[in-house]
């Protein structure tokens, strides 16, 4: 009866030792938090004037957030519309012009028709209606020279006008992107200018990032490249207070398909010379998760 009981005692210990290991049988890798960063950069030249935010501060996309001083660019734009309306008042009034050679026509033609019934009554010579004939092509032919004249001067100035018009437009837009507006929603990460500095196209005003859904960037293994895919949930163990554990659920949303290097933040020198494979998490963060974190995942 005694060595039936050792007998089931061993058993049992060799069950539970072997389903231990079992449980601590898992594909971990580490990694760090990171977000998609923009850094939102003046458009225009100029002072700033006016720019209402702070690291921190939540902002949507589209929101105005300051604006560049653009004095010079309104000046250009009066003085634009000026030129313009200075073109256009020049252009010639072609139906007063081209209206004292029809009436001139008209009583051309009233002429010849009165020679007409003359030369029928034999009392005007032929000669006489071929000359009426010739004054009316005169003046005809005046009256389409002076159209063609005064089409040609008009649509001369309609161009010089759409030239005014388009650099109007240039100008409007210039306007424009002296309005510092917000391309993403997120929360400003870093200021780099302020108020009354001076700002150049292209100057970095400020980086802004969306933390509501972070990317945990891990290292994984040869052997643990084969057993996840993009569109895989998995576990992520982040550090909390008191030495606990907070535990978030992620999906896989990139692999990278070659190898590379174990980064420089992996201590041990052992490991920095084993070749890795880069895998992005898309995480949703409940406020508590922060860029630079680290996060170890469980596959």
């Amino acid at each position: 009866m005694k060595f039936n009981f050792y007998k089931t005692s061993i058993i049992a210990f060799c069950i539970t030792l072997s389903s231990c290991g079992n449980s601590e049988n898992v594909n971990e890798a580490s990694g760090t938090f990171e977000a998609t960063e923009t850094i939102v950069s003046a458009e225009a030249n100029g002072k700033i004037l006016k720019l209402t935010i702070n690291e921190g501060d939540q902002l949507g996309k589209g929101q105005k957030v300051g604006f560049i001083d653009s004095t010079q660019l309104h000046l250009s734009k009066m003085q634009l519309k000026q030129n313009g309306r200075a073109i256009l008042s020049g252009r010639p009034d072609s139906k007063v012009q081209i209206e004292a050679l029809q009436k001139e026509r008209e009583n051309a033609v009233k002429d010849k028709k009165r020679i007409e019934n003359l030369v029928k009554g034999d009392v005007a010579s032929q000669k006489q209606l071929d000359d009426a004939n010739y004054r009316i092509a005169i003046i005809q032919s005046k009256i389409d020279a002076l159209s063609s004249q005064l089409a040609t001067t008009t649509n001369n100035l309609n161009e010089q006008s759409g030239s005014v018009g388009f650099q109007l437009a240039q100008v409007e837009d210039q306007l424009k992107k002296c309005n510092i507006i917000n391309s993403v929603s997120g929360t400003v990460l870093t200021k780099y200018a302020n108020e009354y500095e001076m700002a150049t196209v292209g100057k970095p005003i400020y980086k802004i990032a969306d933390l509501s859904t972070l990317k945990l960037r891990a290292y994984i293994t040869a052997s643990q490249f084969a057993k996840i895919k993009i569109g895989d949930v998995v576990k992520i163990n982040v550090d909390a207070e008191n030495g606990k554990s907070k535990t978030y659920s992620g999906t896989v949303e990139w692999i990278n398909s070659k190898a590379e290097f174990t980064p420089k933040t992996i201590q041990t020198k052992d490991e920095r010379a084993n070749l890795v494979y880069a895998v992005k998490i898309r995480v949703k963060n409940d406020g508590t998760l922060k860029i630079g974190m680290y996060g170890d995942v469980v596959f």
